[in-house]
């Protein structure tokens, strides 16, 4: 068996394939991360949501606690503007916007509505 001649070529694609594979799977990784994040607050506003429904408004101490829980996720900027805050009547609107940034560079806004059934 004759062996033959190796080809530093050879060695650099397939090194370059492996960074490439790399650079790939890091970036899907921290995608995967980030969708995770935007999950934890669709269910951290769905459960506020509820909560608003039965007392009829998100109150001090539920504002307190959503941002906590928000900040303990990692959310920077947070607003929760044209959130209803003061008590309304049974069968009135009531609506949950928060907004802020994941990872500090990307911008969400989760958006809740339902009526009050307390």
């Amino acid at each position: 068996m004759k062996r033959r001649e190796g080809n530093v070529g050879d060695l650099l694609i397939t090194g370059i394939c492996i960074l490439a594979m790399t650079v790939v799977m890091l970036a899907y990784m921290d995608s995967a991360d980030l969708l995770q994040q935007k999950s934890q607050v669709g269910q951290l506003a769905r459960r506020y949501i509820l909560r608003m429904e039965t007392v009829g408004y998100l109150t001090a101490e539920d504002r307190t606690a959503l941002s906590q829980s928000l900040v303990d996720l990692g959310v920077t900027e947070i607003d929760l503007a044209d959130t209803t805050v003061a008590q309304v009547d049974f069968g009135d609107p009531i609506v949950l916007r928060i907004r802020g940034n994941l990872k500090g560079a990307y911008a969400f806004e989760e958006y809740r509505t339902s009526t009050a059934k307390h």
